[in-house]
This record gives structure tokens, sequence and C-alpha cells, in this order.
């Protein structure tokens, strides 16, 4: 009876790993296929986005093999590994100096969100309480050192990861917990829009603007209008820069409006923004049905929702290293682990005694 029920069991994991791998299978390759579409229509430049699904992927992957061989070790080497990077690599990318708080800032604050999340997912794969100790204190430490580079975003963010992770051990149902992260991203992206498109109070549109600075929610009403003109297909990939008046009148432009809906939304079109959506969804959507446990599965989600808030609001996601964390660790959160031989299949070592 037991050895039934672990086989029926096996086999619904098995299905469900299934349906979620063949979700993300086809959402990566329509994003892939939508940005050769409008490329080729609109004569733009698909490069960038095509190598940050490839990165995506590549991370996704890892993150499946290092968390079913590794399932400690390998978010916590990542954790370190992120922290590292961020340390000894101020600038993590190409894009040129920008004044604060554009250009590399957003990056800082989403690797160190993603190797806080990352710490956190290795304190709840273990057993041992002195290493689970010893992980969140790290994963503190992550937050500590954003404050200390000067990213008060990252610090946020970093903060709240790990308060959420200590918060989903006393969660039991992780669908209330995942629809909740879903609920979070949506309010922070329909904010950034209506930011764009003037629909706020004044009082509010001054404080975001006081936070941001006017340079970038000059992008931001740019990208809208460009959405406007053509919301079907966008003006087409990496044309951004060409065709905001913003982004020309600066030497210190990188061509990118600052905002991963609204750049979607002025290069894609409406289906552009709908792929970005269900990228996001999926990953939801994998988490909800991995075999990982309840907390370790909703800390992932809080790290990767926090990384959506800062990617509606900044550039993060231009940067190549942050596509491959937010892969990895998605790919981390959804492993699972290798099964242990049964006591039955193990070969016989007891001393044979001849007749």
């Amino acid at each position: 009876m037991t050895s039934t029920a672990g086989a029926e069991g096996a086999s619904d994991i098995g299905e469900r790993r299934n349906v979620s791998d063949a979700a993300g299978v086809v959402v990566l390759g329509a994003c892939a296929a939508w940005s050769l579409v409008t490329a080729t229509v609109q004569d733009g430049r698909p490069e960038g986005v095509l190598l940050a699904i490839l990165a995506v992927a590549a991370g996704y992957a890892a993150g499946r093999i290092g968390g079913a061989l590794l399932p400690v070790a390998a978010p916590g080497a990542a954790a370190l590994a992120g922290l590292a990077l961020t340390v000894t690599l101020p600038h993590i990318g190409p894009d040129p100096e920008i004044v604060p708080p554009l250009g590399q800032a957003g990056a800082t604050a989403a690797l160190l969100t993603l190797s806080a999340g990352a710490a956190c997912c290795a304190a709840w794969a273990t057993t041992a309480p002195a290493l689970r100790l010893a992980l969140r204190l790290l994963a503190a430490g992550i937050a500590v050192t954003a404050a200390a580079l000067g990213s008060t975003t990252g610090f946020v963010v970093c903060s709240a990861v790990l308060l959420g992770s200590l918060a989903a051990g006393r969660m039991h149902h992780r669908g209330v917990g995942v629809a909740g992260l879903a609920v979070a991203t949506a309010v922070v992206t329909g904010l950034t829009w209506a930011v764009a498109g003037r629909a706020v109070p004044d009082g509010f549109a001054a404080s975001v603007e006081g936070q941001l600075t006017g340079h970038r929610l000059e992008l931001w009403h740019d990208a809208l209008d460009l959405a406007r003109q053509d919301a079907a297909l966008g003006v087409g990939p990496g044309r951004f820069g060409e065709l905001s008046t913003t982004a020309t009148s600066t030497l210190l432009s990188n061509g990118k409006p600052h905002s991963a809906p609204l750049q979607q939304a002025a290069e894609q079109g409406v289906v552009g923004v709908a792929l970005l959506a269900a990228a996001f969804c999926w990953v939801l959507f994998a988490l909800w049905r991995a075999p990982r446990p309840t907390p370790d599965v909703l800390t992932a989600g809080a790290a990767l929702t926090g990384l959506a808030a800062i990617a509606a609001v900044g550039n993060a996601l231009s940067f190549t290293t942050v596509s491959v964390g937010s892969g990895l660790l998605a790919g981390l959160a959804t492993a699972r682990p290798l099964p242990e031989a049964p006591a039955e299949a193990l070969p016989d070592a007891r001393p044979r005694h001849s007749a």
C-alpha cells in the first residue's frame, strides 16, 4: 500500500513538473518569436531581448540542476556569489554613469534582492538549526550591504524578502501567498502606468518625481506616447532611444525608458506587455506547482516579486547578470531533490555463508 501511494505521489509530481515546464517553453518561445516579428516589421534590433531570454533559460536550467543535486549548498553559493559580484564589481553592466537613481542602482538592488532570496531559500532547505541561523544572518547582512552601498531600494526590498521568508513559515496554503504576490506586482505595475499616463494626483506625482527624478518620468511619458502610436506592434525592439525626445536630448542616456513594462509597450506593443506578464505568471505557476516546501517556494516568490517591482520602475532587466540570477533562483525553488535509493534496492552487504 505504501509503495503504491508513493508511486502515485511521484507520478503526480512528475505530471505537475511536465505541465509547468511545457508552459515555460511555450511562453519563452513566444517572447522570442514576437521580438523577431516586431523587429522584422519595424526594423528593430531584437538581440537584447533574445539575450535576456537566453540568460533566463540558462539560469533556470542551472538552478534546476543545482537545486536537485545540492538543495542547500547551491542556493547558499548563489547568494554568496551575488553578494561578491555586487561588492567587487561596482559597475555590473555596460550602461554609462547616470545620475542616481538611474543607471546601475537598479541592477545593484535587484542582484542583492535575488541574493537575499537565495540565502533565505537555503535556510529553509536545511534542517540544521545553526546553519539555518547562519544563512538568515547572511540574508540580513546582504540587506545591510545594500544600505552601505547607498541602495535604499535594495535595503528595503531585501528586508522585505527576509521578513516575508520568516512569515512564510507560518503559511500552509501556498496558493494564497502566490496570489498575494501576483496582486502586489499588478499594483506596482499599475501605479507605474498611471504615473506615466499622468493619471495620478499632482501631490503623488510630485512625490514620485522627488524619488525617481523628473528625467525618468519624462522617459516614461515618452514610452507611453510611443506605445500609443502603434499599440499593436510597438516601434520595434531597441528603437526607444532613437525615437524618444528625452533620450536623444541628453548624453547621459542608454536608450531605455527605465521601466520593463513601459519598454515592452513602447517597443513591442500590447502583445509584448502581455507576454511579459505571461512570463511572470509562468514563474508563479511553476512555484505554485513545485514539489518544494511552501516556505521555500514563497520565499523565492517574494524575491522575484521584489525584482519585478524594481524592474517596473528601473532598468534592472537590461543587465544580463540580473536575468541569469532571476532564472537561477526560480530554478532552485522549483527543483526536486534527487530521491534517495530505497533500502530494499540496496545490494545485500551481509556476508554469505556457504552451505
